[in-house]
């Protein structure tokens, strides 16, 4: 165990104690996740918990998240599993992602497999396509339309304009690690692969990725996606998801097992 992993599970420990809660899990969620971190990529750990059962038992509604930005190195913050469950009938892509990180540091109790499980029941390719497609949209307007664009940017499009084809071609949740969207869907031997693939070297490499002239494939490519998935997203359909019934169920099986 590394030291940065050692101070990451000392510092959920003592949210617990602080807290009085207890963290079901928590993972990595940002560039590390995704595969790949330069050499100053803070730890974007998120965490769900839960409070004893008297907590829940009020008449006011309470704060629902913990926030603790430790370091410049560290972001710590979690979600009741209140919040988490009513977001997964939703299904909300950045729960999603977290219960499929490819970094997991806490996994305790059943709940987390649980809510796993049942994600392919809830999941809703327009929403979550729609999820996607406008943090695409806003990166894209935000960083990449100028002459001199900031080139780590072109991943925080890209990333989110693969997810929507993933989700197109598979029917499901995309895979948080960007060489796996790749793979999948730019093929090997195009002029856009090969532009993505010396990008990617460079940013593993720990590159500093600053201003540079824009890379032209990619911006056309991105601008073909985005037009594209606007009118395939539209035409999707919702689906129902879970009953409230299951998630209530789900809700008091894992105070029963976390608190007895």
């Amino acid at each position: 165990m590394t030291d940065i992993q050692q101070q990451i599970l000392d510092e959920l420990k003592t949210i617990e104690r602080e807290e009085q809660v207890r963290i079901l899990y928590a993972c990595e969620s940002g560039s590390r996740a995704w595969g790949f971190p330069s050499k100053d990529s803070d730890y974007d750990v998120r965490f769900l918990y839960i409070r004893p059962m008297d907590w829940y038992l009020s008449l006011f509604e309470k704060r629902d998240v913990i926030e603790r930005p430790i370091s410049d190195m560290l972001d710590i913050s979690g979600w009741d599993l209140k919040k988490a469950l009513i977001l997964f009938r939703k299904s909300n892509p950045p729960l999603l992602e977290w219960l499929q990180s490819p970094i997991r540091y806490v996994e305790k109790y059943s709940v987390a497999e649980q809510i796993r499980s049942c994600s392919p029941l809830t999941f809703s390719p327009k929403s979550c396509m729609y999820h996607y497609l406008n943090m695409a949209k806003g990166n894209y307007r935000d960083y990449l339309q100028r002459e001199q664009v900031k080139i780590k940017k072109y991943f925080y499009v890209l990333r989110p304009i693969l997810a929507c084809g993933w989700i197109e071609k598979h029917d499901g949740m995309p895979p948080m690690e960007f060489d796996l969207l790749v793979e999948d869907l730019v093929p090997r031997g195009r002029a856009l692969r090969t532009v993505i693939d010396d990008l990617l070297v460079r940013k593993k490499a720990g590159d500093e990725l600053d201003y540079e002239p824009r890379l032209n494939p990619i911006n056309e490519y991105l601008e073909e996606r985005i037009a594209y998935y606007e009118r395939t997203a539209a035409g999707l359909k919702l689906r129902e998801g879970l009953q409230d019934e299951q998630l209530d169920e789900l809700f008091r099986s894992a105070l029963r097992e976390v608190w007895g």
